[in-house]
């Protein structure tokens, strides 16, 4: 069956809605604004994508009936409701400071479709205690509230900035999907030297950017020997004291003095000679 992949905030998760198929709904094409019934109430969305989906015994996901596809006058009142965002943060914020939550840095709010939720998005190192923040904020806007701890990356996403490469963040312009960067990329594109700070973004953790090489550097380091492997070699046996994947060298030692080499399918080359 036919479902559509339906976001609320691009701080949330994705929703599965089942379309009944009018004529309007079979039109739906992607960032179109869509208005669905959720477990906290109507709201309005964007459509992510169309996807195919048989439900199997193992594995089966909640798929919500989509009310309808936004009408102009619901676009306009999601106008009216994005317009009422900055005061709330304005409010919010005077709150946090005054419950002396520092370490809680607040990042986007969100007012659902039916007007009777207001969401809180922040970012804190650690746990909050935020109960008695919760009881002020639904005393001062007489709605439910939910308040929702998000990562650094996420924030970065909203918040945006600028990298050094002097372009905007990439999460934030065009990186749907942030993903994990694991440390094992630096040792793998040999960038330990550079230090944590030329390798860690505004967010402060490690830069996504260092994702976009790694498969290329993955697939030449299977071909290459493992640093201190030993090779023979015409001038002597040699200890592999580096590798560089990009290239296709590795570095010997061979009594005492460091030379480099090419590693072509899979075979060391003296410096002049051609692979075949």
């Amino acid at each position: 069956m036919k479902v559509v992949r339906v976001q609320f905030h691009p701080l949330d998760k994705e929703y599965y809605f089942l379309p009944e198929f009018s004529q309007e709904q079979a039109k739906l094409a992607i960032s179109d604004k869509v208005v669905a019934e959720t477990v906290l109430g109507d709201d309005i969305g964007t459509v992510i994508d169309w996807e195919d989906y048989q439900p199997t015994e193992k594995e089966e996901i909640e798929v919500k009936p989509l009310l309808r596809p936004a009408k102009e006058e619901d676009l306009a009142q999601l106008e009216d409701i994005n317009k009422r965002v900055p005061s709330y943060l304005e409010k919010c914020s005077l709150l946090i400071n005054q419950h002396g939550l520092k370490n809680m840095k607040l990042i986007d709010a969100a007012e659902s479709f039916d007007q009777k939720r207001l969401t809180f998005y922040f970012s804190a190192e650690g746990r909050v205690d935020f109960r008695d923040l919760v009881k002020d904020l639904a005393r001062e806007f007489r709605r439910k509230i939910r308040l929702q701890q998000i990562g650094v990356r996420d924030a970065a996403k909203i918040c945006g900035d600028f990298g050094p490469c002097g372009l905007p963040l990439c999460c934030r312009a065009w990186l749907a999907d942030i993903g994990n960067v694991s440390p094992q990329y630096i040792k793998d594109q040999d960038l330990g030297h550079r230090g944590a700070e030329r390798l860690s973004g505004p967010c402060g953790r490690l830069k996504c950017c260092l994702r976009f090489e790694e498969e290329a550097y993955r697939y030449n380091l299977e071909k290459l020997p493992k640093v201190g492997e030993e090779i023979n070699t015409k001038a002597g046996r040699g200890k592999v004291v580096a590798v560089h994947p990009l290239k296709q060298t590795v570095n010997l030692e061979i009594d005492g003095a460091v030379v480099e080499y090419p590693y072509l399918e899979g075979k060391l080359c003296a410096k002049k000679d051609i692979c075949k």
